[in-house]
């Protein structure tokens, strides 16, 4: 299939250099700079002198630029060139920039009144993920569009994920995003605390690392289908129990040397306060965890 690409930065550079590697592909791409330009045409890829050109040419066109402004004029050069078109196949625009939730809705609106579908596909895994094809892609849009963005998305990404309509692959990346930003702020927590009691914090990074690797970190509890209050039958029930009287214990000794230290740590304060409701317990926890707790 005929592949687009604009936008050849630190994550958009790797995801072009997967299409123009790829077998039934044919990449064209575009950027303002002329540095990743030469880069792709030397991995296979034709370049492009305008988005326009792009427009006319190819079935899916594939945008990672910096903002939502940058989206609109992406799009706006994209519609005033369609009309070139002359492929059968209505072309599909997959937006991989993070933009505001609202701008996903827009655009498909604009787009629509051109013939021109559009997907939010914004990505999760950086540009490791990016170079190596193991990106989870997050789309939101119409069935007609996603089928139609799917194989070029594919190639991009190992978990391609149709979110719902359009501007839930946004929504997804948001919500996925607000726990990967609040655990790196939970972390700098960490760090002062560690920090304060002479610890290495260099060692401190390593071992989350590893243990996150072998437990999953947060997404480990991350298993219901709905974040309601649990039934006291239901079998998450005991499992998240069982999380909260280890969890709140721990947090109770952190913050407890955090006083003795006089290291400010509000979010493990907060989470003191919500794991056991956040988890859908709705009854107190145990005062004191089991010996086996303990060991586990």
């Amino acid at each position: 299939m005929n592949v687009g690409f604009v936008g050849l930065g630190n994550i958009g550079k790797p995801m072009a250099q997967r299409l123009a590697a790829a077998e039934n592909v044919a990449l064209a791409v575009y950027d303002v700079m002329p540095e990743p330009l030469d880069e792709l045409a030397a991995a296979g890829a034709s370049v492009a002198d305008s988005v326009g050109d792009l427009a006319a040419s190819v079935d899916v066109l594939c945008v990672m630029v910096r903002d939502d402004d940058q989206v609109r004029d992406v799009l706006g050069e994209v519609l005033a060139h369609v009309g070139r078109r002359t492929s059968p196949r209505p072309l599909v625009v997959a937006v991989h920039s993070t933009i505001a939730p609202g701008t996903p809705a827009t655009l498909a609106e604009t787009a629509a009144r051109h013939d021109v579908l559009v997907v939010d596909a914004p990505v999760s895994g950086g540009p490791m993920g990016a170079a190596e094809g193991t990106l989870a892609i997050l789309v939101g849009g119409s069935e007609e569009a996603f089928a139609a963005a799917r194989p070029a998305l594919s190639v991009l990404g190992s978990k391609v994920i149709h979110a719902g309509p359009v501007g839930a692959g946004t929504q997804f990346k948001l919500a996925r995003n607000l726990m990967h930003f609040v655990a790196f702020t939970a972390a700098t927590e960490a760090q002062r605390l560690a920090e304060a009691a002479g610890l290495d914090l260099v060692a401190l990074g390593d071992v989350v690392r590893h243990t996150d690797a072998i437990t999953g970190g947060p997404g480990a509890i991350m298993h219901r289908d709905s974040a309601a209050t649990l039934d006291p039958d239901d079998f998450w029930h005991g499992v998240f129990s069982h999380v909260r009287a280890l969890g709140e214990k721990d947090l109770r000794f952190a913050t407890e040397l955090a006083d003795q230290l006089g290291v400010d740590v509000p979010l493990a304060r907060l989470a003191l306060d919500r794991l056991g409701p956040g988890l859908g317990l709705s009854d107190s926890p145990p005062r004191h965890a089991s010996h086996h707790q303990e060991q586990s």
